[in-house]
């Protein structure tokens, strides 16, 4: 079991004596992520898929949960759109390379018995406060939340038993549902998950902004077309610095661990054609002035939609994007 291909360009594993047990265990480990199908697959999401492969790659068995009980809980869409989501969701991320998990709906079992005794009981072991303040950097307007929205973090730790995971794996987003998981699963004869956390991607228009797909420019979408993601990138944040930098976020979680090299195409005048096969080589000389920032724009532009190619066939094919 490959431990340094499952940890890489993470923010923290809670705990690593635990992560390391397992590993020793001898058992194929569980790793799984839910996900709302609320909108389309963007490049923050594209870090979670890609380090969902790197735990199949690594030999572990992958559960994805598309969580359309947990989208219309969350008052995301109605139930027939949240159902063409689902397609959609699951062919970008086969078309990325994530080919070997397991798809699992959650209406598949959370209306089941055992379930729901177990998000009852559940909610015994948690006070609302602690149930609310799980979701804060998860769901919209938390001031007004409804009854719905704190029966859904119950039932993402609930999700832990039902799929025998043991991982739990998620943005650093997902931190505040995660702690709350392993302190009250074994309340239900669940073990605790060893939980794995990933950085999230900053808006393309810097740090201050949020990504939303009602701002086309803060997020290039694993669909989006040629033409478009070069437009985006071309007008994003891109300071001469590596922090809040998501040109160069894309190029460090995205680009190098998935390609494991960058090449920047400029003319002799310029400095000609230069390859870089580690992302702290690229970030050296960006920052050192020796690279351009239109040259890093150019290359990751092009890079980027070079690698999604295979995901706007498979999306092309099933009629596009599923528009509400």
């Amino acid at each position: 079991m490959d431990s340094e291909l499952m940890l890489r360009n993470t923010l923290e594993t809670v705990t690593e004596e635990d992560f390391h047990k397992l590993l020793k265990s001898g058992k194929t480990p569980v790793a799984y992520c839910g996900y709302e199908v609320s909108g389309p697959v963007h490049i923050g999401t594209l870090i979670a898929i890609l380090k969902q492969k790197d735990f199949q790659d690594a030999g572990c068995r992958v559960k994805v949960l598309f969580a359309d009980v947990h989208t219309r809980l969350n008052r995301k869409g109605e139930q027939e759109w949240i159902d063409r989501m689902v397609k959609y969701w699951e062919t970008c991320f086969k078309s990325i390379g994530l080919d070997k998990a397991d798809y699992v709906l959650g209406s598949s079992f959370q209306f089941d018995d055992d379930y729901v005794k177990d998000v009852l009981e559940l909610g015994l072991n948690s006070t609302l406060n602690r149930a609310l303040r799980s979701m804060q950097e998860v769901a919209r307007d938390i001031e007004h939340a409804t009854v719905s929205q704190v029966i859904y973090p119950l039932m993402q730790i609930a999700d832990v038993k039902a799929l025998g995971a043991d991982i739990a794996y998620g943005g650093i987003e997902q931190r505040k549902i995660h702690m709350l998981a392993r302190e009250i699963l074994p309340a239900i004869g669940c073990e605790k998950p060893v939980c794995i956390h990933t950085p999230l991607l900053v808006s393309l228009q810097g740090p201050g902004c949020k990504m939303s797909s009602s701002k086309p420019e803060t997020i290039i979408m694993l669909h989006d077309e040629p033409d478009a993601i070069r437009k985006k990138v071309n007008s994003a944040y891109c300071p001469v610095e590596a922090e809040g930098n998501p040109i160069l976020q894309v190029a460090e979680f995205i680009l190098f661990p998935h390609l494991g090299v960058l090449k920047v195409e400029r003319p002799e005048k310029f400095g000609g054609n230069v390859e870089y096969k580690e992302y702290k080589s690229l970030e050296k000389d960006y920052l050192g002035g020796k690279l351009h920032p239109a040259d890093l724009k150019e290359t990751v532009a092009k890079t980027i939609t070079e690698f999604l190619a295979p995901v706007r066939k498979a999306v092309a094919e099933i009629g596009g994007y599923p528009e509400k």
